[in-house]
């Protein structure tokens, strides 16, 4: 499903209009005549750093009033390039307006997922010691009812004499949260937060993710286009991500950008020959 058909971007004379034609992002995409972009049901930009990529991300994100974590630096001069933007939904299709629950995912926003899940089991461990400290002093201690005063003191004894220092301790302070590795935990970060009948922009999403798992992810984003009515739009430079098949990729390196094949790709041809000289090692 295609919810965003369509985003157009300001021409080279409506930007020559305003004043600040060089601040930023006006003097990122001057030189580019991307003044309409058409989107599939995934959509890629790819490019190189400081090609305009995750701008555009940031841009079609505050024009739709997405729901972000991250914070964008939102100049006076960014305000002014999205206010000369606008979009068009799937009409055809009956859209009259981006799913509740569309958002944007930043690499950060990954990053601070595992980092938040490191942080919530060193905090889980630290009440665990403290939770098998109490759970000691109240089994064996000298503990004497004189009055309601104590009542809540001995429930807490009776239950640490009645469970084993195990069952105490999950019962009060809690479990660790599994910890998988940088790749594993980003996989499911996005098996967790994609959900059916949405839009995804996606940033740079193989961040912290091994060749596998780019391919694993490349596969559910994949799944989730196809059936079940989830539309992406995604900047990358991964092999993997841009594999996909289907999927609408525009070079940002190209001036004008143009709508490429994979194969066509620098990066793709580089990695191609890269180990085309190498095939007699493996």
């Amino acid at each position: 499903m295609e919810y965003l058909t369509g985003f157009h971007l300001p021409s080279q004379y409506e930007m020559d209009v305003y004043r600040y034609t060089s601040a930023y992002p006006f003097g990122v995409f001057y030189f580019k005549e991307l003044n309409h972009i058409s989107f599939d049901r995934i959509t890629i930009f790819y490019g190189g750093n400081g090609c305009g990529k995750s701008s555009l991300l940031n841009l079609i994100s505050e024009k739709l009033e997405l729901p972000r974590r991250t914070t964008v630096d939102r100049t006076g001069e960014f305000l002014d390039f999205v206010k000369m933007c606008d979009y068009s939904l799937n009409r055809e299709e009956g859209i009259k307006r981006i799913p509740e629950g569309s958002k944007i995912i930043t690499s950060e926003d990954i990053i601070e997922g595992i980092l938040n899940q490191r942080r919530e089991n060193k905090e889980t461990g630290r009440k665990r010691e403290e939770t098998y400290e109490e759970y000691r002093s109240l089994k064996f201690g000298d503990f004497q009812f004189t009055s309601m005063k104590d009542y809540d003191t001995l429930r807490k004894v009776n239950q640490a004499r009645s469970k084993t220092a195990t069952k105490y301790i999950k019962n009060t302070a809690g479990e660790k949260t599994r910890e998988y590795s940088n790749g594993e935990n980003a996989l499911r970060f996005f098996d967790k937060e994609l959900v059916p009948g949405k839009l995804y922009l996606l940033d740079e999403p193989e961040n912290s993710l091994s060749p596998k798992y780019q391919y694993e992810l490349t596969k559910l984003l994949f799944d989730l286009g196809r059936f079940f009515d989830v539309q992406f739009i995604i900047a990358t430079h991964s092999p993997f991500l841009l594999s996909i098949e289907g999927a609408r990729i525009y070079n940002l390196d190209e001036e004008p950008v143009e709508i490429r094949r994979w194969e066509e790709l620098e990066s793709i041809r580089f990695y191609h020959d890269f180990f085309k000289k190498r095939e007699h090692l493996f």
